[in-house]
């Protein structure tokens, strides 16, 4: 019997991680980044993307890392909705006042996440998703969808490899009304 549970949980532990990254996102690339969002941003390739179910409705979501300079321009246009809940949760989240701060780190400037809320069978290839995002001042050099408990629910998550010194690690993750931040800490590598 003992036997038994030990193999169970190294299959669940082999198993868990692969299902947890999320799955690489099929056919996005930078002709539908500009479509979706406007022809201001542009897909960062060496992050890429990713889908999961972000919002817990059961329809696949997207989550492309991408560059613009002027994340707020195209908004009416495109239907999408700026947010920062990287600053929000340091007390200064209005994206109109946070997008003019300056950071010093070249590799991060005009760095943002995209978000799509998948809608119907055509989940977030939809012409009409059910909403779109786009988050800025996150800092990031890598991004995967993993699985994370919040209270006794578990969610999915956007994690964010921040690629500083200190190798830390942060997520982000939808509470059912907003996206939160969530600092995760320093490798112990």
């Amino acid at each position: 019997m003992r036997t038994r549970s030990v193999l169970l949980a190294l299959a669940v532990a082999v198993v868990l991680p692969v299902v947890a990254w999320g799955q690489p996102a099929p056919k996005i690339d930078n002709d539908f980044v500009q479509r979706t969002f406007g022809k201001d941003f542009t897909m960062v390739p060496e992050v890429g993307a990713r889908v999961g179910d972000l919002d817990g409705d059961g329809v696949e979501d997207a989550v492309i890392a991408a560059r613009c300079k002027n994340p707020l321009l195209d908004q009416g246009e495109y239907n999408y909705t700026v947010i920062d809940p990287y600053y929000t949760f340091f007390g200064y989240g209005d994206p109109k006042v946070t997008t003019s701060f300056v950071d010093d780190n070249q590799l991060r400037r005009g760095l943002v996440v995209l978000i799509i809320h998948g809608a119907g069978p055509e989940a977030w290839r939809s012409a009409t998703p059910k909403a779109k995002f786009v988050m800025i001042n996150l800092p990031y050099t890598a991004l995967s969808v993993r699985h994370m408990k919040v209270g006794k629910k578990v969610v999915e998550a956007i994690y964010c490899e921040e690629g500083n010194a200190l190798r830390e690690s942060s997520a982000v993750f939808f509470d059912g009304k907003k996206y939160r931040y969530v600092p995760m800490g320093s490798s112990m590598e």
